[in-house]
């Protein structure tokens, strides 16, 4: 791998993994693009870049994350719910992942997978657009059980690449009554359990294979890219959603899958 395959791979990485739509699926198109063989060493480095964006939203949103390190402690009641309410929204991805890992990666994979998802999920987003399921909506201190557990459901649905976790966790968000504010901040939140559980999987099982095959230095390049890329992107995905829609979004998978359409085509 090239130095500067890794800097466009953490780009694209930091810009698209809290936005909806869909990191994995432009990492995957990306590194087809780049020439990069489709093996465990390049899922494994396109797993290791989120650990960029991971820091960049620990460093955005850190009195919050103080307050749920301090509840698990006992030091913060409020935290402390928090913390174990995203815990427990994380809980359904983690199980299915840890069950059908081989078979997503065997079956969904592929640019005509990553163009269905992209497809679907924009229309929705043009459906949520026209119709919003909320309007106003709860705060982040009204999440529950129930709540969390259906947001992490949705989640899920984010196992196929193309769907975007970040989506998901906003469409469940948004069903469950959240504001766009509150299901926005709440999808960064369990993105920080999720990707730091997904890059620790494949590290400890595909880390050494990733090192042997690029070394440490596109690993350090990327990481640095997808850090800066990422907190600018959450900046401004939350100024945008706090005046606009996701229509914007929705033109951009539609745009992307017809893309990779005709260049599969």
């Amino acid at each position: 791998m090239e130095l500067w395959h890794a800097i466009v791979l953490g780009l694209v990485e930091g810009l698209t993994e809290f936005l909806p739509v869909s990191s994995t699926g432009h990492l995957l198109v990306t590194q087809r693009l780049l020439g990069i063989p489709d093996d465990e060493a390049a899922r494994a480095f396109a797993i290791a870049l989120q650990l960029g964006a991971i820091v960049a939203v620990l460093g955005l949103y850190r009195a919050r994350v103080a307050a749920m390190a301090g509840g698990l402690v006992g030091r913060d009641a409020a935290g402390g719910r928090l913390a174990r309410l995203v815990l427990l929204a994380f809980a359904p991805a983690a199980v299915l992942g840890l069950l059908f890992d081989d078979l997503i990666e065997a079956h969904l994979f592929g640019p005509w997978p990553i163009v269905a998802a992209w497809s679907l999920g924009g229309l929705v987003m043009i459906g949520l657009t026209v119709r919003p399921p909320v309007r106003g909506g709860a705060g982040l201190e009204a999440l529950e059980a129930r709540r969390a557990l259906l947001v992490g459901l949705a989640q899920c649905l984010a196992l196929w690449p193309g769907m975007s976790r970040s989506f998901a966790c906003i469409l469940g968000g948004q069903l469950v009554g959240l504001s766009m504010s509150a299901a926005v901040e709440l999808s960064f939140l369990l993105g920080l359990v999720t990707l730091g559980a997904a890059t620790a999987y494949k590290l400890v099982g595909h880390g050494d294979e990733m090192l042997a095959a690029y070394g440490l230095l596109p690993l350090v390049a990327g990481f640095v890219a997808a850090l800066v890329s990422a907190a600018l992107s959450v900046e401004l995905m939350v100024r945008w959603l706090e005046k606009r829609s996701l229509a914007i979004f929705a033109a951009w998978r539609l745009s992307a899958a017809a893309a990779v359409s005709a260049l599969v085509l």
